[in-house]
């Protein structure tokens, strides 16, 4: 006969497991790797909306684990094997090209979504736009795309413009870096302008690549859309009031900061279609059947204060076909 005590202690202990069983029988949640190439998160909202226009939200249903190289690419592969290692169901690679080339590296198998502004084809991301094959696919804003309107809008402000000044990053974004230097040259050179294009690899190039363009008198400088010189925002617009130097970028940011102006498509889309196609993966979508999304949506934005600082002349029609003015 089973006493009383041992009774109530028997089915006690059966009452307080049976929570635990229900929970083992739960499907186990998802685990999604995002691979950063830099310390920047500013895209992680749009990323986040994404998934929840198709139905996951990160706690919820969907966990994210995050690994950042914060801009120091060498550390991208290993960061890379470690979400291999811990199994994750999808891999979003973004800020800056090297991030989806060791994600690519690590896997031939666990799906890799990728955001990046070079063209993805031409630099061997994908087979094709229309039909990427493998296990990588994912959205392009295509920056270098910006750089003829760029150079006009410069030529808009600055008259007789005769040299401008490119800075580019190519150990962070080596593909994008290439794609807009060689845009950027040929819609120079159609248009009659000299380019002097410098190199800035790590911040400690700033101030002397500053220094270098000065010296070679350029008129007007093009700053690359590429997610490192996010990362120095602030110093890059005071460099330019320093030097008092009308200055184009490529994201919103920089005129909010200060900057003169900015042209470029609009990264948010890409990184919100990103987190898209990762929920749709995750509902047993095939990366191969999602053809690569182009960004369609370019913006143009305009500092006023920083146009009256400069002592520049902004055409009237180039304020009407503004997307947003900052006065």
């Amino acid at each position: 006969m089973i006493r009383r005590r041992e009774f109530i202690t028997l089915v006690g202990g059966a009452a307080a497991a049976w929570p635990f069983a229900a929970r083992a029988q739960q499907p186990a949640m998802p685990v999604i790797g995002l691979l950063n190439g830099q310390s920047s998160t500013g895209f992680l909202p749009a990323f986040r909306q994404g998934l929840s226009e198709v139905g996951f939200n990160e706690g919820r249903n969907v966990a994210i684990v995050y690994r950042s190289a914060e801009g120091e690419v060498d550390r991208l592969p290993a960061l890379a094997a470690e979400l291999v290692q811990l199994r994750v169901v999808v891999i979003a690679a973004v800020g800056g090209d090297n991030s989806v080339r060791s994600a690519k590296a690590a896997t031939a198998t666990i799906p890799i979504v990728f955001t990046t502004g070079a063209d993805p084809v031409e630099f061997g991301i994908v087979g094709s736009l229309s039909r990427p094959g493998g296990n990588v696919t994912g959205a392009t804003f295509l920056s270098s795309l910006a750089a003829a309107k760029q150079i006009g809008l410069l030529r808009d402000i600055v008259p007789n413009l005769a040299t401008i000044g490119l800075l580019v990053n190519p150990v962070n974004a080596p593909g994008l870096a290439a794609a807009v230097t060689n845009d950027v040259q040929k819609s120079a050179q159609a248009a009659g302008i000299k380019t002097i294009i410098v190199e800035v690899n790590n911040e400690r190039d700033i101030e002397p690549a500053f220094a270098r363009l000065v010296e070679q008198r350029i008129e007007a400088l093009v700053i690359a859309g590429i997610v490192f010189f996010n990362l120095y925002r602030d110093r890059l617009v005071a460099l330019t009031a320093q030097y008092r130097i009308p200055a184009i970028f490529s994201n919103r940011v920089f005129p909010a900061a200060g900057g003169l102006m900015s042209y470029g498509a609009d990264a948010r889309d890409a990184y919100r279609q990103a987190g898209v196609y990762a929920g749709r993966i995750l509902k047993g979508e095939k990366p191969a059947d999602l053809p690569v999304v182009q960004s369609t949506k370019f913006v143009f934005v305009i500092n006023m204060k920083t146009v009256k600082a400069l002592g520049v002349t902004v055409p009237p029609g180039l304020l009407a076909i503004a997307d947003e003015v900052i006065e």
